[in-house]
């Protein structure tokens, strides 16, 4: 579930910029760097995944621009527990 971290201190074009990139590192499968030399094995993860970092640009976006984005979606849910006599 996105958070927010991209919808202050951002433009809707640095918002856009981190979204391609993280379309471009998901379509060339780097999302795990791994390398290894002389028995030490590295491996890298990137902050957030492809996976988080899309849904936080799309959250963003749509706080930021939401007439070009659509408005955030929000879920009401009402119901009843118990017994209710008639």
């Amino acid at each position: 579930m996105a958070q927010g971290l991209f919808t202050t201190g951002f433009t809707v074009a640095e918002v856009l910029a981190i979204q391609a990139k993280a379309k471009e590192m998901l379509l060339e499968g780097k999302t795990i760097m791994s390398w290894g030399d002389s028995g030490s094995n590295v491996t890298k993860q990137f902050p957030l995944s492809v996976k988080e970092t899309l849904e936080e640009c799309a959250h963003a976006l749509r706080a930021l621009d939401p007439e070009t984005y659509g408005r955030k979606h929000t879920t009401a849910v009402s119901g009843v527990f118990g017994y209710l006599p008639k």
